[in-house]
C-alpha cells in the first residue's frame, strides 16, 4: 500500500525541513511506501531551493515537486496534488506544522478497519487566532450552512486522509471556481472527523490576512449557494412594494390636506434608495456572471513550470 502526502507550499522555506523531519519517520512506521508531493505555489522565497534539497532517509518514501508559472493559489495546489498523487491513501497537510503528522497513524487505522473513505480534522478551538477572524470564522460556518445544501463543519481543517475512491471522485468535479473543503464535502462519502487542539505555526508567517480570507468565504458562498440571487430578489421586490405605498400615500396625503412640501427631498431620497438596493442586487448577480464567464473561457487551473522530472 501506498501513501500520498500533498504539501502545498506558498513561501514555507523556514517550515520544510522542520515538517520533513517530524512526518517522515511517523509515515514511515504505518505504511509500506510513502510518496510526498510538493506544490510550489509561486513562492518568492526559496521555498522550491528547499524541497530540491529534501532527502528521504527511508528506501521506501520518495519526493516529488511541481513548481507553477506564478501564485495560482492553495485551492489549484490542492487540485494539482490530487491529480498527481499515486497512492492508495492520499493526505493533504499543511508545510507549517499545523497539521500534526502524529494523528496520521490513528487516521489511517480508522480507513483500513472501520468503513470510512476520509478521515478528516477538526480543531477543538480557535485557541491562537485574532478574536476578531475567529468570530468572522464562526459566523461564515452558520450562514453557509443555513442557505447551502452541502454542510460545512466549522472548525474543519483541509488536513484529511483520503481513499483513492474518494479522490477520484472528487477529480470528477471539473469547476474551475474550487473552494475544496465544499467539495469535500459535496462528494459525499463515509466520513469521520477526529478532534485536535489548535497548533502554531513553527515557522514563518501566514499569507492569509483577514481580507483574503473575506474574499475566500465569498468565493465558498457563491459556489455553494444560490441564495444571494433569491435575497436580491427578495430585495428588489420589497423595494417595489415599498415605493408603490410611499406613492399612494404621497397622492392620498395631498387629495386630503393638499401638498404642504414641495416634495423635493423625499423624491430625492426614493431615487438614491431604489438605485442602491439596484446597484447592491446588480452587483450579486454580476457576481455569478463573472464565475460563468470564467468557467466558458476553459483556462486551466494552474500551470507547472518545473518538476522534479525535469
Amino acid at each position: 500500500m501506498k501513501l500520498s502526502v500533498i504539501v502545498p507550499c506558498y513561501n514555507e522555506e523556514a517550515s520544510l525541513p522542520l515538517f520533513f523531519a517530524q512526518t517522515e519517520p511517523i509515515a514511515q512506521g504505518i505504511i509500506a511506501e510513502v510518496e510526498y508531493l510538493f506544490i510550489n505555489d509561486g513562492s518568492k522565497d526559496k521555498t522550491l531551493e528547499m524541497i530540491k534539497k529534501l532527502e528521504p532517509k527511508f528506501e521506501n518514501s520518495k519526493v516529488r515537486y511541481l513548481s507553477f508559472s506564478r501564485n495560482f493559489g492553495k485551492e489549484a495546489a490542492l487540485l494539482a496534488g490530487l491529480e498527481h498523487a499515486t497512492g492508495d491513501f492520499i493526505t493533504v497537510m499543511d508545510a507549517d506544522l499545523q497539521d500534526p503528522p502524529e494523528m496520521l497513524p490513528e487516521m489511517l487505522h480508522l480507513l483500513q478497519t472501520e468503513d470510512y473513505d476520509c478521515i478528516g480534522t477538526k480543531r477543538m478551538d480557535r485557541r491562537g487566532e485574532p478574536k476578531i477572524r475567529s468570530f468572522f470564522a464562526q459566523t461564515f460556518y452558520r450562514m453557509i450552512n443555513r442557505i447551502s445544501d452541502t454542510e460545512m463543519v466549522d472548525g474543519v481543517r483541509d488536513f484529511r486522509l483520503m481513499t483513492r475512491q474518494m479522490v477520484d471522485a472528487i477529480l470528477e468535479v471539473k469547476e474551475y471556481n474550487r473552494f475544496s473543503k465544499g467539495i469535500f464535502s459535496w462528494v459525499g462519502f463515509n466520513t469521520k472527523y477526529l478532534p485536535y487542539e489548535n497548533q502554531e505555526r513553527v515557522a514563518g508567517e501566514t499569507s492569509w490576512s483577514f481580507w483574503s480570507l473575506f474574499r475566500y468565504s465569498l468565493e465558498a458562498i457563491i459556489n455553494f449557494s444560490d441564495f444571494p440571487l433569491t435575497l436580491a430578489s427578495f430585495i428588489g421586490f420589497f423595494s417595489c412594494a415599498f415605493s408603490a405605498i410611499a406613492l399612494l400615500f404621497i397622492v392620498v396625503r395631498t387629495l386630503i390636506i393638499g401638498d404642504s412640501t414641495s416634495g423635493w427631498p423625499s423624491l430625492v431620497c426614493i431615487i438614491l434608495f431604489v438605485g442602491g438596493l439596484q446597484l447592491f442586487c446588480l452587483g450579486i448577480v454580476g457576481k455569478y456572471v463573472g464565475k460563468i464567464f470564467l468557467e466558458t473561457k476553459k483556462r486551466p487551473v494552474y500551470i507547472v513550470k518545473e518538476t522534479e522530472k525535469s
